[in-house]
């Protein structure tokens, strides 16, 4: 089978799919997929792929690939992701037919409190929880990839972090083709790096960031990760935590030793659910990605998306509907279960989004002031609110965001998400270890009611408490059909996440678009607060646009955004991988 991902990106200037309704034809990009019937590894970065894939070669299994993958990112792609930061991962073992979830999401300080970021007219004060060390949460990236790799790897610890250790030490030469997600980081964070002598000193050359096509080096971070590679420990009780907690500590921060002695990854059961032939699993709180992924999905149900075709404006102002419904809900009930009750079952009930689908008015879309979560009492009605048993890992032997798919030859499989949280996270080096720390406190509710940087609204329910995790939108999905693997999928994208996730998933098991059609086409996006509906530009003809606009839609054409990724089991039994179209990303084939 030939490498396709060398010429992963075909230009359509115009572009039809037989099966899109009212011959859709607009100006994009579609990538070709890369087909293989043995291993593969789709990520945001070339470089990154291309590790996961010779991890592969040598012999490690998905997860040994993943983490590889995982920590090469973390070079490759600071202003994303990183081990000073956190995320969720699905993993399938394909002997047992087993889906675990790991959490290794970032947690609240023990000193954090409910009204850090409020000044003394309890008015949130702007950027506190988004630059600068009192933004930043506890990692745990590494404590997640060292728990999942000791009890699911095959290669040595230290063969899986070398070739991020290569990349950090002799560096990688930046994208000489920008996305324009990248150089609109660059330009927003710029500030805050230049008020950071060590990310300063790392990111920049006389007050300019490295230009494409110039070769970062990160020798700090390199001797970070080696040392790492002798002692996965050393971040949390070793000398990588003495230099994080005195960098805190000196700069008015709030994590301590005491916070990366306790940090521990969790381990969880994912939520699952049905659609059509497909059993979809997802991530269950603290992210709220899996939860609204099903509940959109219920709510769509039997509806027969085929007979009105791809984008057509039923379709599209149902989605736009049931996302404003999930979202709604997300506002009030979703937060960390080891704080809250979350009604998990209830919400994720197919009865529930019966209820739910019946508020819907199939000709007029109703204000988002009209849509409420509903009623705890009635919510009771489909299921107990309760907290979901949560295992936490054996610690004697954790719109920016990355994603990353594996399959093994033995169809194994990996979905995993993970972020700093904003561009460049909180702009803040730990002095002397190369590590970006996150801003991932932003993602609580700073005061009820009050939107965060992505414009999510929270509630009591993801209140800033110590040790708490906060509220994500991280939805990393396996699917299987007839106890088979089908697909493995997953976005960064901030609040959009989960809507990217969503659409792809109908592209493929609905509308039957191979993968590179199914992440390439125009998508839409809606949560609930604002009341708008976004549309990438050249996404939906003008005719669609007018219909919408006539049901109530509040359209705003937006800048394109996502950069989700997925591997697909076709019915031959082959793996078909494609990455978005709006990043760098490529499918690597063993």
């Amino acid at each position: 089978m030939p490498n396709l991902a060398k010429s992963k990106r075909v230009v359509f200037t115009v572009f039809s799919l037989g099966f899109l309704c009212y011959n859709q034809i607009a100006s994009a990009t579609i990538t070709v997929p890369l087909r293989s019937k043995k291993g593969m590894v789709v990520s945001a970065h070339p470089l990154a792929s291309e590790t996961g894939v010779a991890i592969l070669r040598k012999g490690g299994n998905a997860l040994d690939a993943a983490v590889a993958t995982t920590l090469a990112i973390s070079v490759v792609e600071p202003f994303s992701a990183g081990i000073g930061g956190g995320g969720f991962l699905l993993m399938r073992s394909q002997k047992t037919g087993e889906i675990k979830a790991l959490d290794f999401r970032e947690r609240a300080p023990l000193k954090a409190t409910r009204k850090m970021y409020l000044d003394d007219a309890g008015k949130v004060r702007p950027n506190a929880s988004i630059n600068g060390y009192l933004a930043v949460a506890t990692p745990g990236t590494i404590a997640g990839m060292y728990e999942v790799h000791r009890r699911y790897g095959k290669l040595p610890w230290n063969e899986v972090v070398k070739p991020a250790i290569a990349l950090a030490k002799d560096g990688f030469v930046l994208s000489q083709k920008p996305t324009w997600r990248s150089m609109q980081v660059q330009e927003t964070r710029k500030p805050i790096i230049l008020s950071n002598s060590a990310a300063r000193e790392i990111f920049t050359r006389n007050g300019e960031f490295y230009q494409h096509g110039e070769r970062l080096v990160q020798r700090d971070l390199a001797r970070t990760l080696a040392e790492i590679a002798q002692n996965p420990q050393s971040f949390y009780i070793g000398n990588i935590a003495r230099a994080i907690a005195d960098d805190m500590a000196k700069n008015g921060g709030l994590i301590t030793l005491a916070d990366l002695k306790a940090y521990k990854p969790i381990w969880l059961n994912p939520v699952c659910g049905n659609f059509r032939q497909a059993k979809i699993c997802s991530m269950p709180p603290p992210s709220s990605g899996g939860v609204l992924l099903l509940q959109m999905l219920n709510i769509i149900g039997d509806t027969d998306l085929k007979s009105w075709g791809w984008h057509h404006p039923n379709a599209l102002h149902l989605f736009t509907e049931a996302m404003k419904i999930a979202y709604s809900d997300r506002s009030q009930y979703l937060g960390d279960p080891d704080f809250v009750k979350i009604p998990l079952q209830a919400l994720i009930s197919p009865a529930y989004s019966k209820k739910r689908r019946a508020e819907i008015d199939l000709h007029r879309a109703t204000p988002s002031t009209q849509v409420k979560p509903i009623a705890p009492e009635i919510l009771q009605r489909f299921g107990k609110a309760e907290i979901p048993q949560r295992v936490y890992a054996n610690r004697y032997e954790s719109p920016e965001t990355s994603h990353i798919n594996v399959v093994d030859e033995e169809r194994n499989a990996v979905s995993l998400t993970f972020t700093v949280n904003y561009g460049f996270g909180s702009g803040v080096v730990a002095s002397g270890t190369g590590i970006l720390l996150n801003n991932e406190m932003d993602d609580f509710a700073a005061a009820p009611g009050v939107p965060n940087v992505f414009g999510l609204v929270g509630s009591e329910a993801n209140a800033i408490a110590p040790r708490k995790t906060p509220l994500s939108s991280m939805t990393p999905t396996i699917i299987t059909e007839n106890e088979r693997l089908r697909m493995v999928v997953g976005a960064p994208g901030g609040s959009t996440i989960i809507t990217q996730v969503l659409q792809v998933i109908l592209n493929v098991l609905e509308y039957n678009m191979n993968v590179g059609a199914a992440v390439s086409v125009p998508r839409i996006h809606h949560q609930w607060l604002p009341d708008e509906l976004r549309v990438e530009p050249w996404g939906l003809d003008a005719l669609t646009l007018q219909d919408l606009r006539r049901r109530g839609h509040n359209i705003k054409e937006t800048n394109p955004w996502g950069n989700i990724n997925a591997i697909v089991v076709t019915k031959e039994g082959d793996l078909e991988g494609a990455a978005d179209p709006r990043g760098e990303g490529i499918p690597k084939s063993k």
